[in-house]
């Protein structure tokens, strides 16, 4: 998959969840699991719009890609579980996703550097 076909199918969920959690959610959740809401969709879109600059120069996504993606999918993922009443011990997982998102930062700069 390219990297901006994984942006845009990650940036379409994340407007989406987020529309979600604002219309269909918003009073059903404690100012706590709205917060954790705000959170995942936040660290989502920010994401999926660093996944636009993240492809290899063919296209395909490169490692950095697949850091921000798992960092989507585990740190906004278990947040977004939280939300909706998941069990607290998935607050224990969510730090991966960010250290999964600092990877993907380090490798893009580290990828950038090596092309100048």
């Amino acid at each position: 998959m390219t990297a901006r076909a994984l942006a845009a199918v990650a940036g379409f969920l994340g407007v989406a969840l987020g529309a979600f959690g604002a219309h269909a959610l918003r009073d059903r959740m404690t100012p706590e699991q709205d917060a954790w809401w705000q959170t995942a969709v936040l660290y989502h879109l920010v994401h999926a719009a660093a996944l636009l600059g993240s492809g290899r120069p063919d296209g395909r996504a490169g490692a950095s890609s697949v850091c921000f993606a798992a960092g989507i999918a585990v740190f906004s993922g278990t947040l977004y579980a939280l939300a909706l009443g998941g069990p607290r011990g998935l607050g224990a997982v969510t730090p991966l996703g960010g250290v999964a998102f600092l990877a993907g930062w380090l490798l893009l700069l580290r990828g950038r550097a090596a092309a100048t």
